[in-house]
């Protein structure tokens, strides 16, 4: 089954910056058919999508993070970022990176559309 690992988060002062990292056991987030995002889910709300990695086309992020986060992919290390910088203190929330697929993504008899991470925890202070 595929793993997701995410590493990055931590606390920050609100302004400061950080950089998550998503390593995927196989190379999903390369699969024709396979997308990686970054959701988060802030305390008491919803998940919500952060960004997809977008192949050449243009990347869409949620509007509240706009100019303050890029989204990338190294496929030689199977790696998804998300660069965020100005940081405010409503982005304190457990961000989560996910592979999801338009078919099954099949590894070690395990078939699955959506694979999710564990998630990191981002906790921007004043």
């Amino acid at each position: 089954q595929v793993q997701l690992v995410e590493s990055g988060g931590g606390s920050v002062q609100a302004g400061g910056s950080l950089q998550l990292s998503c390593t995927a056991s196989k190379n999903i987030f390369s699969d024709f058919y396979c997308r990686g995002s970054w959701y988060r889910q802030p305390p008491g709300k919803e998940r919500e999508l952060v960004s997809t990695f977008a192949r050449g086309g243009a990347t869409p992020y949620a509007d509240s993070l706009k100019g303050r986060v890029t989204i990338s992919l190294d496929e030689n290390t199977n790696t998804l970022y998300l660069q965020m910088s100005s940081l405010k203190i409503e982005d304190t929330a457990r961000y989560y990176c996910a592979a999801k697929c338009d078919k099954p993504y099949c590894s070690g008899g395990t078939c699955l559309r959506n694979y999710w991470g564990q998630g990191t925890q981002v906790t921007v202070s004043s």
